[in-house]
C-alpha cells in the first residue's frame, strides 16, 4: 500500500473508532512498522488533520464539540475529584498544561472521557517515577476540555469553582483564557 492510501486507512480507522488505537496496533493493520505509523501521522498533521497523541494511542480530535481552556489549582489528592467533575458533566480532558515563567508552555495531550480513563492515567502515574505537571508550577495548571455544547462546559466551569478548584489569571499569563469565546 503506498503512502497516500496508507493515510487515508489511517485516517478511515481512526475516524471510525470511539477510542484511540495504539501506533503498534496500526502498524500490525497495515502490514508496516510503528516508525511509519509515526511518520504518517506526522504528515497527517502537518496536512491538517486533527490528530491527537495519547498514552493509549492515536485518535481524531472530534470536529464537532466546543471547547475551552479552565486554569485550575488543587493538591496531587484531588486531582481524581476534579478530573471526575469534568467528565461526570459530559467533558473530555484534551490535554494539561503549564504555563512556566521560564519555559513557557510545557503541555501533554490526555484524551480522558470516562472515570475508567481516569482510573489508568491516575495508574500510570503513580506507577512511575513521575510526578503530575501541575507540580511544575505550585499546582496551578489548565486543562483543554471539548464537549457538546457550551451548556456543559458551563456546568463544568460552575462545578470546578465549586470545588474550590479555578485559579486566577495573573498579569503575566500570556493568554485571557476567559475570554476567548469557545471554539466549535
Amino acid at each position: 500500500m503506498k503512502g497516500d492510501a496508507r493515510r487515508k486507512e489511517i485516517f478511515r480507522l481512526l475516524q471510525g473508532s470511539d477510542r484511540p488505537i495504539s501506533g503498534s496496533a496500526l502498524a500490525k493493520r497495515l502490514s508496516v512498522s510503528r516508525q511509519v505509523i509515526v511518520q504518517d501521522i506526522a504528515l497527517m498533521r502537518k496536512g491538517g488533520t486533527p490528530i491527537l497523541s495519547t498514552t493509549k494511542g492515536y485518535a481524531i480530535q472530534s470536529s464537532g464539540a466546543y471547547s475551552r481552556v479552565y486554569k485550575v489549582r488543587h493538591s496531587d489528592e484531588q486531582t481524581e475529584e476534579e478530573l471526575n467533575a469534568i467528565v461526570d458533566l459530559g467533558g473530555r480532558v484534551e490535554d494539561v498544561f503549564v504555563y512556566h515563567r521560564v519555559y513557557g508552555i510545557l503541555r501533554a495531550d490526555l484524551n480522558i472521557r470516562s472515570r475508567r480513563d481516569i482510573q489508568l492515567y491516575l495508574e500510570r502515574i503513580s506507577n512511575g517515577s513521575s510526578t503530575l505537571l501541575k507540580n511544575t508550577t505550585s499546582g496551578y495548571h489548565y486543562h483543554t476540555v471539548s464537549a457538546d455544547s457550551k451548556e456543559i462546559l458551563d456546568l463544568i466551569l460552575k462545578a470546578l469553582d465549586e470545588k474550590g478548584f479555578l485559579a486566577k489569571l495573573q498579569d503575566y499569563e500570556p493568554v485571557d483564557f476567559w475570554a476567548n469565546p469557545d471554539t466549535p
